[in-house]
């Protein structure tokens, strides 16, 4: 991403339609392991560092958060957040075995598709034990727009392909869905029309001028989606695959050493 993109990551992230209602889907499925006491919490690929804040709100959390991008560091500062270092998703910069819970938003796929191996294992490595990683990433190549060149995006899965790399890399995959599923229709014709050439970049931008009130209505659909899951249901098909894997208590290492 380019700093400039951060600077509106920045200024969008708390209220944006998309980035409230993420969260709230986040909430829902990685609320047992929330309402623990004591978590220690690793953000990887914070960004600006507003979902740091988020989740240091309760008091007995120690939240951490690191991200290659100076830029996006500077805006984890202006927050007042402390607790972060600059570093790649495939150097890890904390001790095996640390963190009850990774959270990895939109950042895997930001990295050459060589190394993702590699993260996902550094990922494993920092979690104790039984820890849990919750990982989001863009859906399905075929969906590849000028958004995902703008945000320099290398590479977009499919559920069972996230699903088979996490357990090649040693996670126990508790739970797996498509998600931003509700708004596919549209946001499938918008892809569409970027494919002809037309209204190229970023969807990551704030809403036209005049239609602000759509922010409201819009947050309101995809969070629809946080009750579909908290009844135990899944998508089929959405623009971001979830996972949410486990570090099994006996590594597979240690049970072939």
């Amino acid at each position: 991403m380019r700093d400039e993109d951060f600077e509106l990551l920045y200024k969008l992230e708390e209220n944006y339609w998309w980035f409230a209602a993420m969260r709230q889907i986040t909430d829902t499925i990685a609320a047992a392991e929330l309402q623990k006491p004591n978590l220690r919490v690793l953000d990887a690929g914070c960004g600006t560092g507003f979902n740091l804040g988020h989740y240091a709100a309760a008091k007995s959390r120690d939240v951490y958060g690191f991200d290659i991008a100076v830029s996006a560091l500077d805006g984890v500062r202006r927050r007042g957040f402390r607790k972060t270092a600059q570093a790649s998703v495939a150097d890890i910069p904390f001790k095996s075995d640390t963190f009850d819970l990774v959270f990895s938003f939109e950042v895997l796929t930001q990295t050459p598709y060589e190394i993702h191996d590699v993260a996902l294992r550094e990922m494993c490595r920092v979690l104790k034990p039984g820890g849990f990683l919750f990982i989001r990433v863009p859906a399905f190549m075929w969906l590849w727009s000028s958004h995902d060149e703008e945000l320099r995006v290398f590479y977009r899965y499919t559920r069972d392909e996230l699903a088979k790399r996490l357990r090649d890399s040693g996670f126990v995959i508790e739970w797996a869905s498509y998600a931003n599923s509700f708004l596919f229709p549209v946001i499938l014709l918008r892809r569409f029309i970027k494919h002809l050439g037309i209204g190229k970049g970023s969807d990551v931008r704030p809403l036209p001028s005049g239609l602000g009130w759509l922010n409201t209505p819009l947050r309101g659909i995809l969070q629809r989606e946080a009750q579909w899951f908290k009844a135990g249901k899944r998508f089929p098909f959405g623009l971001s695959v979830i996972c949410y894997a486990r570090k099994p208590l006996i590594s597979y290492e240690s049970q072939t050493s």
